[in-house]
């Protein structure tokens, strides 16, 4: 008698919630002031001036361009004006922080479009492995935004789930 495979996996109504789909395709660059600073310590305003007239923005066409300032220097808030002024017709997206604070941001933005209830009284896991290195912030930005709405969420692979909330 053969033995009859059931694939309980295909039948247990789950969504598999896959945070890559919502990353935003771009490439990622970053500027950091450290460069514009003279002697590594102060911003002078003339020759800020003169290199935001003579840099190449070019190279951030189409990019999500994180703005920071690795060095423990003072920056006036107008350079960062400044700055988001002249990359702002070619750059794609500016964000002012550290290149995993825009990650988590741009995939935060992107979580916001989604609809919760959508997803009500539906048994979630969300996807943990995959080609993109996810930032946790988008794991725990989508386990807020779910757990009102769905029966469970559970973390992991369909076959294989760390179990993270129930509905009780």
């Amino acid at each position: 008698m053969e033995e009859i495979l059931i694939n309980k996996v295909a039948q247990s109504n789950l969504i598999t919630f896959n945070l890559e789909d919502l990353y935003d395709k771009h490439e990622r660059a970053s500027f950091d002031m450290t460069q514009c600073l003279f002697q590594g310590l102060i911003l002078r305003e003339k020759d800020f001036r003169a290199f935001i007239e003579t840099h190449d923005w070019e190279q951030y066409r189409n990019k999500n361009v994180s703005v920071f300032c690795s060095a423990d220097a003072i920056i006036p808030t107008w350079a960062y004006m400044l700055l988001a002024n002249r990359l702002q017709p070619t750059a794609h997206f500016v964000y002012f922080g550290t290149p995993l604070e825009l990650e988590n941001v741009m995939l935060i933005r992107s979580l916001q479009q989604i609809k919760p209830e959508d997803y009500t009284d539906q048994r979630v896991v969300v996807k943990g492995c995959g080609e993109i290195n996810i930032p946790t912030a988008a794991y725990v930005e989508v386990t807020r935004l779910l757990t009102p709405f769905v029966k469970s969420i559970m973390y992991g692979e369909p076959c294989s789930t760390v179990p993270i909330y129930k509905k009780k």
